[in-house]
């Protein structure tokens, strides 16, 4: 089977590689497409994948729009040549791909709020597969599950191993203590109206957190001169090894929250639209191993409560342990389901029925 996948983002490259590499292995001949977005080229390069570019990321709704129209043209040009029998994730782009080459469409998505993505992209997939715990309206007739999040693709321990020589890389040990904290540049199509944590209150999250470790600042965009000493100074592919470590991480990256938390972690988000996803809902009421706030000082508080337990890592890692034997392994349901698309549609959704 030919396979064409998109990836838009660099989260996207984490959530495929293992895939991919099934597929291949599998005996499937898999093309990836690829919009140039913050480290997703550089990723897939690590990562030793083959692409095409068909797009970049643009700021400004008047500007993503032109960018979709060129994703959209790009790989069509792509979907031309290749010849698949199948596509999967892409966004809004391969989605209206697979209509005028009239091949199935498998998008894949966590994100309720991102609403404009899924009124572009939903309407032209074939089916949409998100976690169990999603909250967003889809048509049911298109829509499956699985008990898990997107995360687990390549946090699940089958497929995640940390790297303690990012400790080394920054000069660390595994009992010195350390907080991760990301701003976000709110300006994705999901960002419009939303917000986090106030330009006011981020020097002052950082001289309370250092009375309880270091402090390592990650942020989307260039970060002001003030806090550029504050950026780990690692390889980006080493990050989620740093994330396992940390003491706490705490900031308004959505991805990142889920990812410490997976990770056994002590995580709080901060965000407007927090309330809203499906994953925060179900990660903190079953497991308690992420908080959500919109309010920064409330977060800030929490954060210090959570430092202040000196047994708070070890909590951290048990319900992690509860959370694993849970879920399932997303890779492997996410490999089988585009194997046997359709008869894996079917069968789901025949036993969704008898449930």
């Amino acid at each position: 089977m030919r396979i064409l996948v998109g990836v838009g983002h660099p989260k996207h490259v984490h959530i495929c590689k293992n895939i991919v590499h099934n597929l291949e292995n599998d005996g499937h001949e898999v093309k990836i497409v690829a919009r140039s977005k913050d480290i997703t080229l550089y990723l897939l390069d690590i990562y030793g994948f083959k692409y095409e570019i068909v797009g970049k990321n643009y700021k400004g709704l008047a500007k993503k729009a032109y960018g979709m129209l060129m994703s959209d043209l790009n790989a069509l040009r792509v979907a031309k040549k290749f010849k698949p029998d199948i596509l999967a994730w892409g966004g809004p782009y391969l989605a209206h791909v697979s209509k005028l080459i009239g091949k199935p469409h498998i998008g894949f998505t966590d994100t309720e709020h991102a609403g404009l993505t899924n009124w572009l992209s939903n309407p032209f997939s074939d089916v949409i597969v998100t976690p169990a715990c999603y909250k967003g309206k889809i048509n049911p007739k298109k829509h499956v599950t699985y008990n898990g999040y997107e995360e687990l693709t390549y946090l699940h321990p089958n497929y995640f191993k940390p790297d303690p020589a990012v400790l080394d890389d920054l000069g660390l040990n595994k009992e010195d203590k350390f907080i991760i904290l990301r701003f976000v540049a709110w300006q994705a199509s999901h960002d419009v109206g939303q917000y986090g944590m106030s330009p006011a209150m981020r020097m002052e999250y950082v001289s309370k957190l250092e009375n309880y470790g270091k402090v390592f600042i990650v942020a989307e965009e260039k970060p002001k001169k003030e806090f550029d000493k504050y950026k780990p100074r690692i390889l980006p592919e080493k990050f989620l090894s740093l994330l396992y470590y940390a003491q706490l991480y705490i900031g308004e990256g959505g991805s990142t929250a889920t990812e410490a938390a997976i990770l056994g972690t002590p995580s709080i988000h901060i965000s407007s639209t927090a309330k809203y996803c499906g994953n925060f809902e179900d990660l903190h009421k079953n497991y308690r191993l992420i908080y959500t706030f919109s309010d920064d000082r409330q977060a800030l508080e929490k954060a210090i409560e959570i430092l202040e337990d000196p047994d708070s890592k070890r909590k951290w890692r048990q319900r992690r342990e509860k959370m694993l034997k849970e879920k399932i392994d997303v890779t492997a349901f996410m490999t089988d389901f585009i194997e046997n698309f359709p008869e894996s549609f079917y069968e789901l959704r025949e036993k969704r029925g008898r449930e």
